[in-house]
């Protein structure tokens, strides 16, 4: 419902903003036979009126001037001023759309003592419009006319109409219908040729009648620079009233001749009352073009900001990124002496039997010496902690717990585990052998209380899934480069981080108050002064969901956790220390460019439609074009750094048409759920395991069929104690009382 309205919004200003050329191009004069002489020779007010069939002069020294494509907000008060000094009125042929969006500078036409007329509401050439379209031209003016000042007219000039030696066949067409709906239909004995700007004396020369002839001359007050109108008038109307002329409205020279003829016919009125039933109708078109207007304003500077930020962000990214990229490839570079202290790997897994036989085996046999793997299997029914017993690893372990969340499961993991570097790791993800060892060298660094790893997409065969690896190549991996500089890191992923206990037991643990934990816990640990990072080269292959519906599902819960994340830390913006630099630097941050440039985003798409169907192709065709090279640039960067093919990204712009409306449309409904405080369940994704790296040759093989050497038997260290072996089923007291909630369990 809400599309439709746009769209008709849309439509509608594209209606009233038509743009039009002078009305001095005109089509050549077709056949005349059928136009009457009397017409062809007569004067330029032509009434067919009533079966009429009549053309009208002014008496002689009379001029009515009239202006043609008006009321402009620069050029038509000048216009004004320049009447009132000289004591003379004129009429304005005004053009609908401009009366609804200068309904005062309208009234102060009427005011001013001069009369408007009709030039159609988008001054189309009304012989290419069907006979409903030239009728509602002509009725829409009128109605915003009557909105606007209260009056109506019995005027009408057709936009590029010229003199009666011009009117042919299909104009008298025009001019019989706009009789038959009572209107007088007015020409111009001259032409100023203002439009041509030659300078105000020519236009003064053009301008003047031949002897003492009356004339009805044709200015213009709008469609460009009126400035030597404006200066020609001011000569003009002076130089014209010393040689014996009187200016009048077109109504006012026409009675002034009808009673000159016959002395008897009722003269006609000056801008008579219109009735109520126009003032009520022109005030929805006056509403309707505002609206129009208005949206067109908003998407136009939208499209400016969004522009700012994404070039912003572009050169953020530029700068920030590849100086981390630069750092990391100096020769000699790494974060201290080699950690080599044993690591305890956290798996929350709930339903998760198609992958987590090869997830475990990838951790448990990682090249890191002393690694012990914990699954805490958070009430599964599919059976996937039997998987694990069953296949006997010695240093994986099995705890079950009733399901009551990842959080939960995570914190049962952490105080189940016997180490003090942990690592955190999806039921769904494959590790390369080196990740884990590589993952935790940033701990030779004290001052680091996480690391990031890099999340790749194992299951790449869909375009679905292809879309979301350009999206965690650029979108995850390469920002995470940048927070790293900026020392704002807002997540460490679900599916490959490392604490240090001591961190974790600083901020309180895995939170469950939000949706988004791993962002949550995150941005505790910043605020609590530790250094968040991120290890590009420990990578891990997760399975990403491969039909649209289930990424919204997947893409809805973080979009609203993250919100529910700032939302829950936004005191960090007023704190002082360690809170208040990550509060000041990442909150506006992932504000900016994490949801509104996203959500910002379809206003490129609005301006490519707009600009295809009602603007100019080649304008909007650069404007796009720019923007998707743009991106393009950046995901070369990305990729580079990444040390990943080029190949995917031959189907960027394809992802500009589906992907990116997926994804603003899944902001909208998050923020839509934050702001009317509703309460968003967590779903379990379908898993098929496919998530795995590549071969050595290259060729991907599905996780469930590929094989890892498995781990030496024993000795494993034992640690401080605190666990009871595998298969333990008893809890520590503190474990499970996070805050004492319970919801549906999803493992991404």
């Amino acid at each position: 419902m809400l599309a439709a309205f746009f769209v008709a919004v849309l439509i509608v200003q594209a209606y009233v903003n038509a743009e039009f050329t002078g009305d001095h191009i005109q089509d050549e004069v077709g056949d005349q036979a059928g136009v009457p002489a009397a017409i062809l020779r007569g004067g330029p007010v032509i009434n067919t009126t009533g079966g009429q069939e009549s053309a009208t002069r002014l008496p002689e020294r009379t001029i009515a001037l009239t202006f043609d494509d008006g009321p402009d907000p620069q050029w038509t008060p000048k216009v004004l001023d320049v009447l009132r000094r000289h004591d003379a009125h004129a009429t304005f042929f005004v053009v609908g759309s401009q009366v609804a969006r200068n309904p005062e500078l309208t009234e102060r036409i009427v005011d001013d003592g001069n009369e408007l007329g009709l030039h159609t509401f988008t001054h189309p050439n009304m012989q290419r419009l069907a006979p409903w379209r030239r009728e509602l031209e002509l009725s829409q003016t009128r109605t915003a006319i009557a909105r606007a000042t209260g009056v109506s007219t019995h005027l009408a000039r057709f936009p590029y109409s010229s003199k009666n030696a011009a009117i042919d066949e299909a104009n008298w067409k025009l001019i019989k219908e706009a009789g038959a709906l009572g209107y007088l239909v007015v020409v111009n004995d001259t032409d100023s040729n203002d439009w041509q700007r030659p300078g105000p004396d020519r236009i003064v020369a053009d301008a003047t009648p031949a002897g003492d002839q009356s004339a009805v001359i044709l200015f213009h007050d709008a469609g460009g620079d009126r400035s030597q109108t404006v200066a020609a008038l001011d000569r003009f109307i002076p130089r014209m009233k010393a040689r014996g002329y009187r200016f009048t409205t077109v109504t006012e020279g026409l009675n002034l001749g009808i009673t000159a003829q016959a002395g008897a016919h009722p003269a006609l009125p000056l801008n008579p009352r219109a009735p109520s039933g126009d003032t009520w109708r022109g005030a929805a078109v006056v509403w309707t073009v505002g609206l129009a207007d208005g949206l067109v304003t908003v998407i136009a500077v939208l499209f400016v900001v969004v522009g700012v930020l994404t070039v912003g962000r572009t050169l953020l990214l530029l700068l920030l990124a590849t100086r981390h990229a630069r750092q990391r490839r100096k020769p000699g570079w790494r974060w201290g002496p080699p950690v080599t202290e044993p690591v305890s790997v956290i798996v929350p897994a709930y339903n998760e039997k198609e992958g987590i036989e090869a997830a475990v085996r990838s951790l448990a046999c990682g090249d890191h010496p002393g690694i012990e793997v914990v699954v805490v299997d958070d009430g599964s029914t599919d059976g996937t902690a039997d998987l694990v017993d069953r296949m006997g690893l010695p240093n994986v372990r099995v705890v079950r717990v009733p399901n009551g969340g990842k959080p939960n499961a995570l914190n049962t993991g952490v105080a189940m585990a016997r180490h003090d570097l942990i690592v955190m790791v999806d039921g769904d993800t494959i590790f390369e052998p080196e990740s884990l060892r590589l993952l935790v060298q940033p701990f030779a660094d004290p001052s680091v209380g996480a690391v990031a790893g890099n999340v790749k997409v194992g299951n790449r065969e869909t375009t679905v899934a292809l879309w979301q690896h350009i999206e965690y190549v650029i979108g995850f991996n390469l920002d995470r480069r940048l927070y790293e500089v900026m020392n704002c890191m807002p997540t460490v992923p679900g599916a490959i981080g490392a604490f240090r206990r001591e961190a974790l037991a600083q901020v309180g643990g895995v939170s469950d108050e939000t949706l988004a934990e791993d962002t949550d816990v995150t941005m505790a640990l910043c605020r609590a002064g530790w250094r968040v990072v991120y290890a590009q080269d420990a990578r891990a292959w997760t399975e990403a969901p491969t039909t649209m519906e289930q990424l919204y599902r997947q893409r809805y819960r973080w979009s609203y956790g993250t919100m529910q994340a700032m939302w829950k830390h936004r005191r960090a913006l007023t704190d002082s220390g360690a809170s208040g630099r990550f509060g000041r630097a990442g909150l506006p941050f992932l504000a900016l460019f994490g949801l509104a440039l996203p959500m910002l985003a379809p206003v490129v798409d609005i301006m490519l439609v707009y600009g295809l169907v009602f603007w100019e192709l080649r304008e909007t065709a650069i404007a796009w074009l720019g923007m998707l090279a743009l991106q393009l640039f950046t995901a070369a960067v990305a990729f580079r750094m990444d040390r990943e093919s080029w190949k995917p990204l031959l189907k960027l712009p394809l992802q500009q048409f589906a992907y990116r409306q997926l994804m603003y449309l899944v902001l909208l409904q998050s923020a839509t759920t934050a702001l009317t405080g509703g309460r968003l369940r967590w779903h379990k994704l379908d898993r098929s395991g496919l998530a795995s790296p590549p071969a050595a040759d290259g060729v991907r093989v599905p996780a469930q069929k590929r094989h890892v050497s498995p781990p030496p038997a024993g000795p494993w260290p034992i640690g401080d104690g605190r666990t009871r072996g595998s298969g333990d089923r008893q809890i520590p007291d503190q474990v499970g009382r996070v805050h004492g909630r319970v919801r549906e369990h999803d493992v991404q």
